[in-house]
């Protein structure tokens, strides 16, 4: 099988802490790869190594089939790279920056003109696209980023967390960009802690914790690792929260999760659904327990990544971040 890139067995070490513990990760042409984790998990480490930015302690990484070790020069060839924090270059304008982006890869000047003239209205950076980039706001600055790594139509781009800092309207335009780029053989691999973006755009999710990769697999086949649905739940009064939440747990024999706003849900199989619904609805009844919501859907990819790593995305902590150097 033909891969845009591949990385099998990846160790990476920063002293005592192991960032990867032999991950492995791969994407054809034309699909997006979404890589999900905790922070601390690996994400950005693995990242770095695809982007040649850091060597592996062991294994071995690909792009195009080129060495991302032995081949660093070609392999840089074929990436785009949008890291998590905007790279832009503040004293020049955006379209000074998509400019001299695109003439160091060698795009005639035609081209580049054309080119980032073309970013710039997709982008809506058309009217600042002469302001110098200190005037940006942080949203915009990350647009430009995205911009800047799509200048060169590359093959294979690596987004690590892209749209943070967006608002939702920017955002679906990343992901129409995104979309877009797959529909022309391109491949992404995609860090994200919006999981709701790796629901909308990953043809396949890798979900890595403590350097190793738990599970992968389709959006779907991801979803049915927690039960076949979910009974969701919002009691009208907020302070009976804790009751609604023990009526779940004793229809389904299994620990809710607390969400936003006032509301739980609980992972049920497609087999017990029906009744223990039903149960929730008497038992909710007899203790008058009024809701605002309560509903038997589809899981969501937070409640997967509950199931996998013990806690909602939302609700990880910062793991200390270990001193990563670009060889």
């Amino acid at each position: 099988m033909s891969y845009a890139f591949q990385a099998e067995g990846l160790v990476k070490k920063f002293g005592r802490t192991t960032a990867l513990a032999g991950i492995d990760l791969a994407a054809r042409p034309g699909t997006v790869l979404a890589v999900l984790g905790p922070n601390g998990a690996g994400k950005t480490t693995a990242v770095r190594i695809l982007a040649t930015l850091l060597r592996p302690d062991e294994g071995v990484a690909r792009v195009g089939g080129f060495d991302v070790v032995r081949d660093a020069a070609r392999v840089r060839r074929l990436i785009g790279l949008t890291g998590q924090y905007a790279s832009v270059d503040e004293d020049l304008t955006g379209r000074e920056n998509l400019l001299l982006i695109g003439r160091l890869l060698d795009l005639r000047k035609a081209t580049a003109v054309a080119r980032t003239q073309d970013l710039l209205e997709q982008f809506g950076l058309t009217e600042a696209g002469d302001r110098k980039v200190s005037t940006y706001s942080g949203g915009m600055r990350r647009r430009l980023d995205l911009a800047a790594s799509m200048i060169g139509r590359p093959g294979v781009i690596y987004l690590d967390e892209p749209t943070t800092g967006l608002d939702p309207g920017k955002r679906e335009d990343v992901w129409r960009m995104i979309r877009s780029m797959t529909d022309g053989g391109g491949a992404v691999l995609l860090t994200s802690q919006y999981l709701e973006e790796a629901d909308a755009l990953a043809d396949e999710i890798s979900v890595i914790d403590h350097g190793r990769v738990i599970a992968h697999g389709t959006p779907a086949s991801l979803k049915k690792l927690v039960g076949g649905q979910v009974i969701a739940l919002q009691p009208a009064d907020p302070s009976r929260l804790d009751e609604a939440t023990r009526i779940l747990a004793s229809a389904t024999g299994r620990r809710p999760e607390q969400g936003n706003r006032g509301s739980v849900s609980v992972p049920v199989t497609d087999r017990d659904a029906d009744s223990a619904f039903g149960q929730v609805v008497r038992e909710l009844g007899a203790a008058g327990i009024s809701a605002t919501e309560i509903a038997l859907r589809l899981p969501s990819l937070d409640e997967v990544f509950f199931a996998l790593t013990g806690a909602p995305a939302a609700q990880r902590q910062e793991a200390p971040n270990a001193r990563e150097e670009v060889s």
